[in-house]
């Protein structure tokens, strides 16, 4: 019976990079809007239970029907809904006499038995988190658990909602209340694992982000946010309006007019919660210009204008600009290159505008209102 449950096992560990990989910026951004930084130990605790989540995920739905076309189930009903049900099946199946414990050893190789106490420590991990990660109560944590529990059995029961043609697995009214249980009982562990491990409310405490350096990941974030914004207008603008200088007219608007208008922030920078800063208070124009100008208008232009230029008759000309563009972008790569394993190393664009990328402070909530719990 434990090769069951070893093989879903497996499968979520195999595919934990991938869902790792595409949880990465999700969980970047939540972690910069809600804190300002990204904490190591919040991190590991997020894929902990993201590798948990796959686990739970993989051994209720797996193995699947060998075609979505499938038999259905030789039952008289897809749903059990008799409560505490397992109990009869324990003592139909197992050899245990309740007189002569000597006979309690047989429990473990029920698997009527066997599926109950799985049923109990699939949630156990959930349960724990809950309560401290997200320090929810009590009441919170059983609705959370009985929620988690029915989603797992309606998938079930529905074939995952109608991809099969009929349900591969019953719907057990016991498995809601092993499942809830597991999650409280997670819940009543996660109160002595709290005082062996860092307090999820004051991780927070000694942190000044005023001196916390911008790092290369969450300005990358934030370059890709806006390049999403801006490449659909520049092309729709340029092959469906036919505005022969798209390219400089969204540039100047959205890199330089905005961050001057709103502090030092573009869209994909608001997200990640960072902002540029001048050499005095406030952002000043002629700062924004050099700084963007470099990077956006200029080192960009010389891209764009790739696209938009003609060479006629002349294949030199256009291999000599393609040249002098690789040129370039080679030396951009290695100074950016030496930025990055040397931090006391400036950018070009930074050190030219005297500028530099700060955290944004958050704005704090309107009177009478609590934030919600961490995330």
């Amino acid at each position: 019976m434990l090769e069951a449950y070893l093989f879903p096992i497996s499968y979520a560990f195999l595919t934990f990079p991938i869902a790792a990989l595409l949880c990465a910026v999700p969980f970047l951004i939540v972690q910069y809007r809600k804190y300002g930084y990204f904490n190591k130990f919040r991190g590991f605790l997020l894929y902990l239970f993201l590798l948990y989540l796959l686990n739970a995920v993989y051994l209720v739905l797996l193995p699947l029907p060998a075609s979505r076309h499938n038999a259905p189930m030789d039952v008289s009903s897809v749903i059990q809904w008799i409560p505490l049900n397992f109990i009869h099946d324990i003592v139909k199946e197992t050899q245990v006499v309740l007189s002569e414990p000597g006979t309690y050893i047989h429990l473990i190789k029920e698997r009527a038995f066997l599926q109950v106490v799985f049923n109990i420590l699939l949630v156990v991990p959930f349960g724990m988190f809950l309560r401290y990660y997200a320090r929810v109560n009590w009441r919170a944590c059983l609705v959370a658990s009985f929620g988690l529990s029915l989603f797992f059995e309606v998938t079930q029961v529905t074939g995952i909602y109608g991809f099969y043609d009929h349900p591969y697995r019953l719907f057990d009214v016991d498995d809601l209340l092993t499942n809830t249980l597991g999650g409280m009982v997670g819940f009543v562990l996660a109160d002595w694992m709290k005082n062996h491990l860092p307090r999820m409310d004051r991780l927070d405490e000694k942190v000044d982000l005023s001196k916390k350096r911008v790092s290369y990941t969450r300005r990358a974030i934030a370059f890709g946010i806006d390049a999403m914004i801006t490449l659909p207008v520049i092309g729709i603008m340029s092959v469906v309006l036919n505005v022969k200088a798209a390219y400089f007219i969204v540039v100047i608007l959205y890199y330089i007019v905005m961050p001057y208008m709103l502090e030092g922030q573009t869209v994909g920078k608001w997200i990640v919660r960072i902002r540029i800063q001048g050499q005095g208070e406030h952002l000043k124009l002629k700062e924004i210009i050099i700084r963007n100008g470099l990077l956006y208008v200029v080192w960009g232009g010389i891209h764009a204008l790739l696209i938009t230029l003609s060479f006629p008759g002349s294949g030199f000309l256009y291999a000599l600009y393609v040249m002098g563009m690789l040129l370039i972008d080679g030396v951009v790569m290695v100074h950016l290159l030496r930025c990055l394993f040397n931090h006391e190393r400036t950018l070009l664009h930074e050190a030219k505008s005297g500028t530099r990328q700060v955290i944004a402070e958050k704005r704090q909530p309107a009177a009478g209102r609590s934030e919600g719990n961490a995330v």
